[in-house]
């Protein structure tokens, strides 16, 4: 998994590439700890994500429960795969999904 991250006045978006599984879902996380310091939003772009597991909905949890505190979060550019395990999970009721 690749991550791009852009941040500009309190707005920070990483475009994820690849798959967020047990394996990438650390690099993730670690990316935010550092990504989130000052940030009012968070955007993650998954037009380029292939796969999430549910080492990688934890991260979007934990972003999540973060977020609330400080702002907002959204995710764009999801696919019917990923659109899918958000449905099943019930993430599809917790996230913002543009």
């Amino acid at each position: 998994m690749t991550i791009n991250k852009t941040s500009e006045n309190g707005r920070v978006t990483l475009a994820l590439s690849g798959r967020l599984d047990t394996v990438t879902a650390p690099e993730l996380e670690a990316a935010l700890d550092s990504a989130l310091d000052g940030a009012t939003e968070l955007c993650f772009d998954f037009t380029e994500l292939e796969y999430i597991s549910s080492a990688g909905l934890r991260v979007l949890l934990k972003a999540q429960k973060t977020m609330n505190q400080k702002g907002t979060m959204k995710l764009t550019g999801v696919n019917e795969t990923i659109m899918e395990v958000f449905d099943i999970t019930g993430f599809a009721d917790i996230l913002t999904i543009e």
